[in-house]
């Protein structure tokens, strides 16, 4: 018997990674299913996929070093309510370093404004358990 994969956050909120590369992510989420009771789209997934985006950017900028990545610091203005549709973000590398690389992230609505702003900051982690040069 095999064992089942989890799913992964990403996967229950319906991002779809439209293009990747260790300078820039594309992805999208739809708004339906990531609202909050109020029936906008919830900060906390607009967040997540902030953060998804610029990991999976920082993941592959971090496997061209042989390591990989781990999330340091997330902080995100919301700048309007979305209500339906879906919401796409592009996450840019504002800094790739050997040991940190930080991404801003734009959130836009299917009409093109401004969402949300994020700016996510990942550590490069080499060595045992991912730590840096090896160090818990």
């Amino acid at each position: 018997m095999t064992a089942a994969r989890e799913p992964l956050l990403r996967d229950r909120l319906g991002i779809e990674v439209v293009s990747a590369s260790p300078d820039r992510v594309t992805a999208r989420m739809p708004v339906w299913g990531n609202r909050q009771p109020a029936g906008l789209l919830a900060g906390g997934a607009s967040c997540m996929l902030a953060e998804s985006t610029a990991s999976l950017a920082a993941s592959l900028h971090a496997a061209e070093l042989g390591g990989t990545a781990v999330g340091l610091d997330l902080n995100a203005t919301h700048h309007r309510a979305v209500r339906d549709g879906q919401v796409t973000a592009v996450a840019t590398a504002l800094r790739r370093g050997r040991r940190v690389a930080t991404y801003e992230v734009v959130i836009t609505d299917e009409a093109g404004e401004r969402v949300c702003t994020a700016r996510v900051t990942c550590l490069i982690a080499s060595g045992a358990e991912g730590a840096p040069n090896g160090r818990p």
